[in-house]
């Protein structure tokens, strides 16, 4: 059963140089009291997985909206992702040598994903045949079926996968709400370790069943902002 730790607790799991996977779109899914206590620690050298660098402004009005206040601190050494664009320091970053970025397409990086937490050797897709993507270091080979040819792209996982659930039970089921879904599903099958920042805390019983979405089992910590 998960164990039930604060936001700072769960930050300190996560030791310097380590791979984390932070579930999310442009911030929104992001667990956000989660991230804001790994950049008070400062941990350095991360491998950062998402799907962006999330924004230098968020809608609330904050500087440095979710995983961008890691970038912005210089705790991110390599980001996997697929949109950049609207974190101006991503590029500044890389063009300065600091931070190395690899670009995947975006369906083909959350297949690669889940490919990891169903156990399989890799995923087969059409997407950046005859461009620069062949080239990703991700990429095991081409691969010709029926005369049309693929790309045969590894599975991802990491070390940690720090997501963001709406209703989170004390068994450590999760429900998400609306879009926040997003990556958060997938990643939470593809780490050694999930850490799940909870929104709200229910009783058991208090998600039905049938709108459970990541069971408990996958959940090793739920941060909570205070003892719940």
């Amino acid at each position: 059963m998960a164990k039930f730790v604060s936001p700072k607790e769960a930050a300190v799991l996560i030791p310097e140089g380590a791979s984390v996977m932070f579930g999310g779109f442009m911030g929104c899914g992001n667990a956000h009291k989660v991230i804001a206590e790994l950049a008070k620690l400062g941990t350095k050298n991360l491998t950062m997985i998402s799907n962006d660098g999330a924004m230098a402004k968020g809608p609330d009005g904050d500087d440095y909206y979710g995983v961008a206040k890691l970038i912005h601190n210089r705790q991110i050494k390599k980001l996997i992702a697929s949109h950049v664009g609207l974190n101006p320091e991503v590029a500044q970053q890389m063009n300065e040598g600091t931070l190395e970025v690899v670009l995947i397409p975006q369906g083909s990086l959350a297949e690669m994903i889940r490919a990891a937490g169903a156990g399989l050797g890799g995923v087969l897709t059409p997407t950046g045949v005859g461009t620069i993507v062949e080239e990703g270091e991700h990429v095991h080979s081409k691969i010709e079926i029926n005369g049309r040819t693929y790309l045969l792209e590894r599975p991802i996982r990491a070390d940690f996968a720090v997501i963001g659930g709406y209703k989170i039970d004390r068994a450590g089921n999760i429900w998400y709400k609306g879009t926040t879904r997003n990556f958060n599903e997938v990643m939470a099958t593809a780490a050694e370790t999930v850490i799940a920042e909870a929104e709200h805390v229910v009783e058991i019983g208090g998600i039905a069943s049938e709108d459970i979405v990541t069971p408990g089992v996958l959940v090793d910590y739920v941060a909570v902002p205070q003892e719940a």
